[in-house]
């Protein structure tokens, strides 16, 4: 999948092991700062895992700008449905497409899991995020408490 977005081409493909010290990096702007070798073995995992995908977007010149982490989610009370897990692209070159490009790419995947819907969760404080997923047809359906615990 190519687009031209503001001057700049950008390709979607699937993420490699290969990318992840440029997905660690984008994950400090996203608020998540993780070290390259850290990201490295969680990219693996999700990279065998059949219920999730990660797609990135990158330009002519192959610098990685943005990724998408989406997977399955089974649950009892709805119909199978995929959440994106998190999704990023440089702050640099936001607003050019890239970011939408990443969600078709892992909505397209979804369809092909068999899922019938796809969720996001947004903290609060992202408001433009929010704005983002309202253009590209998601609905504001329910506001949560999230809880956590260390194991």
């Amino acid at each position: 999948m190519t687009l031209v977005a503001k001057h700049q081409a950008v390709k979607i493909r699937s993420a490699k092991v290969t990318d992840a010290d440029r997905i660690a990096k984008l994950s400090g702007q996203l608020g998540y700062p993780t070290a390259k070798t850290r990201m490295k073995k969680r990219l693996g995992v999700v990279l065998r895992d059949k219920s999730a995908a990660c797609f990135v977007a990158e330009t002519k010149e192959e610098r990685l700008i943005g990724w998408v982490h989406a997977s399955v989610i089974p649950l009892l009370e709805v119909e199978p449905r995929a959440e994106v897990n998190g999704l990023i692209v440089d702050e640099q070159v936001r607003s050019r497409g890239a970011g939408g490009m990443l969600l078709k790419a892992a909505e397209k995947w979804a369809r092909k899991m068999k899922c019938k819907g796809m969720s996001v969760r947004s903290n609060v404080i992202r408001r433009r995020a929010h704005g983002f997923y309202l253009r590209h047809g998601y609905e504001h359906y329910k506001t949560q408490k999230a809880f956590r615990k260390a194991l």
